[in-house]
């Protein structure tokens, strides 16, 4: 029972069953510094992360 985190080249597996904001915290990814989608679509850190699901996530670039 796995979901796949991808950011950037790099892949991680994590258990299911946790938040976005502690997988997040497990791979030592700031949680601010990235957006998170699932099949295209935004999902927030307080979502709970199910089994098989594809999670990719887009670096926040800011500036002036």
């Amino acid at each position: 029972m796995s979901v796949t985190i991808m950011i950037r080249k790099e892949k991680y597996k994590i258990r299911a069953g946790m938040t976005l904001w502690d997988a997040l915290k497990k791979i030592d990814v700031q949680p601010e510094s990235v957006l998170a989608t699932r099949d295209g679509t935004i999902i927030t850190e307080d979502e709970i992360l199910k089994e098989d699901q594809i999670i990719q996530l887009i670096d926040v670039i800011s500036g002036r």
